[in-house]
């Protein structure tokens, strides 16, 4: 499949998604039984997974949303740009945010400790996919995860190249 100018090849078909997807909600809803967490979801890439995800959630919830970007069209993660940035007050609250990728980190980390400023009871990152040999260093707060892959470039499911392939079902690698 090509997008723009690059060429694709599946790696994570729809069906498996919807199974993690699932699976993930069950945790979450074992895990804040007890609780009435916010869920922060990181735009742009993060909009399908949030959306599907908060639809297993059985618990009551919060949903806000926070805009970050560190690829800016292209196939590396770069310089974090923090386009919108939110007013609710998680001040003794339990925090989950919810990312598309974890590549690199830088993004996940500017935002955990962004977040951990304003004083949350607890603070956990869920993300799709993490990218484990491209992780700079750990991130204790990374508890969900539903796909560790290759560090391969990836789109669909929300993820873009050039703003294009967000629309596809599966989760499809760059041909190399």
């Amino acid at each position: 499949m090509k997008i723009v100018d690059l060429d694709f090849e599946p790696l994570i078909k729809a069906d498996a998604i919807e199974k993690r997807v699932k699976a993930i909600g069950a945790q979450l809803n074992a895990d804040y039984a007890d609780t009435k967490p916010i869920f922060i979801g990181v735009l742009n890439g993060s909009f399908l997974f949030i959306a599907d995800l908060i639809k297993q959630i059985d618990i009551p919830c919060e949903i806000t949303f926070t805009k970050l970007a560190s690829y800016y069209g292209g196939t590396k993660s770069s310089k974090i740009r923090d386009d919108i940035d939110f007013i609710m007050d998680i001040s003794g609250r339990d925090v989950v945010v919810i990312e598309d990728i974890v590549d690199t980190g830088n993004t996940a980390r500017y935002l955990i400790e962004k977040l951990k400023i304003k004083g949350p009871a607890s603070l956990k990152l869920c993300s799709l996919l993490l990218k484990p040999k491209s992780l700079l260093s750990k991130i204790d707060e990374l508890k969900y995860v539903g796909f560790e892959i290759e560090n391969d470039f990836v789109v669909g499911y929300g993820l873009d190249y050039k703003e294009m392939g967000r629309n596809l079902k599966g989760i499809y690698k760059q041909v190399k």
